[in-house]
């Protein structure tokens, strides 16, 4: 951690479009003060000449970080867009600080800026970030009538997002285009996706969506129908799918391992289920790893990681899990390895299908306890003229916390 100064020595300052109109005397106050100022370009040409020594913030971002801490201890503004701590870069700054060198003025963020245009309550709109994220992010919320604003790097990105919506069946999607908000070339104009044809759309930008189409809408409860995951039979099936996610008990910000992922439908689950949700998915077939991340992808959530080997051998050295479940591979050598390496009260839901590998999970759930459960699932099926029940292979699956 960063060696603490007497008092903060950076100033993050929250800046719109309205440049110095729409700065607090806090910040008026602050900029006044520095002996360096530095921000993007834009930032530094909204206020106008300085007085004192301002310096660009390079792309990459992050080589920034360093000519910034080089000046701790002197007085130093760093200009950013809006509020600095919602999808802005406060946030990947002041990890690099202690609590007290540091102070932040925000400004209106794009967001609430947006929200006042159009009228919308924010609480009820989903607020999105996709300067540097694909559009599949916006993904789970596309049902008819929800809405979402939407952070975008450029007028190529807002052509990119309408053609995401049409491919998804929401073509006919309502779409604003809003630039430069808040400032003197601010300008708002309504299309809709499947016509979006601008070409002279100005930065900075952001585009308010309100959903509509007859597109599919992605289920917000556990057990997604298979049909939502490419898979080449390797996939956990949607009632046991679901019976797994309730056992496996998904809590905001857990790390889950998924063994033997297949189509890594069990880990995508378990990231839907929570923004701030982590899992690492471990695969010995390349060919389903990579199914596995298209998978992930396709339904926004990217921060699956998929890691190609054989278990226990690649487990060693990974993150802590909250959570692990075994869908493939299941011995009692892996078994004894878990029980070992993971924490405390680390959850374990393993699934069986084979007399073998049933076998393994009795032993087990004599020894750590848990509970041990059959599956049993039969849907209707033509017999001749009528129907009878089609019964699958049964599952069994135990569930412990050590």
């Amino acid at each position: 951690m960063a060696e603490a100064t007497e008092n903060p020595w950076l100033t993050i300052v929250g800046l719109g479009e309205d440049g110095p109109a729409g700065l607090s005397a806090a910040s008026r106050e602050a900029i006044a003060r520095a002996e360096w100022v530095t921000g993007a370009a834009r930032h530094l040409a909204l206020l106008g000449d300085l007085t004192v020594a301002a310096t660009p913030w390079p792309v990459p971002f992050a080589d920034g970080i360093a000519p910034l801490l080089a000046r701790r201890g002197r007085r130093v503004v760093m200009l950013v867009s809006g509020d600095p701590f919602w999808f802005g870069a406060g946030t990947v700054v002041t990890r690099h600080l202690a609590a007290d060198e540091w102070i932040a003025h925000p400004a209106p963020s794009t967001f609430t800026l947006a929200a006042a245009r159009l009228g919308w309550a924010i609480e009820e709109t989903a607020c999105l970030g996709l300067h540097a994220a694909p559009s599949e992010r916006l993904r789970a919320h596309l049902a008819p009538g929800m809405r979402a604003i939407v952070l975008v790097r450029d007028g190529a990105a807002v052509a990119t997002l309408a053609r995401y919506l049409v491919a998804c069946g929401f073509g006919e999607s309502a779409m604003w285009v809003l630039e430069a908000l808040g400032g003197p070339r601010e300008r708002v104009r309504r299309t809709q996706a499947e016509g979006y044809d601008f070409a002279d759309v100005l930065h900075p930008v952001a585009v308010t969506i309100e959903a509509a189409g007859r597109g599919p809408v992605l289920p917000a409860t556990s057990g997604r129908p298979d049909d939502w995951f490419a898979h080449d039979g390797q996939i956990t099936k949607r009632p046991v799918r679901a019976l797994t996610l309730s056992a496996l008990a998904p809590r905001p910000g857990e790390t889950l391992w998924d063994i033997g992922a297949g189509s890594g439908s069990i880990a995508i689950e378990w990231l839907l289920a929570h923004p701030a949700n982590h899992a690492a998915a471990f695969e010995a077939d390349p060919a389903r790893a990579t199914r596995a991340r298209d998978n992930a992808n396709a339904l926004g959530v990217d921060r699956l990681r998929v890691v190609v080997g054989r278990a226990p051998d690649i487990l060693a050295g990974e993150r802590p899990p909250d959570a692990v479940f075994i869908g493939g591979g299941l011995s009692d050598s892996m078994v004894e390895w878990l029980c070992k390496a993971v924490p405390r009260g680390t959850r374990i839901v393993a699934n069986a299908v084979t007399l073998e590998s049933e076998a393994v999970l009795a032993r087990w759930h004599l020894k750590k306890g848990g509970e041990l459960m059959r599956i049993e699932v039969a849907d209707a099926a033509p017999i001749g003229t009528r129907r009878g029940w089609r019964s699958h292979y049964p599952i069994v699956q135990w569930s412990v916390t050590l």
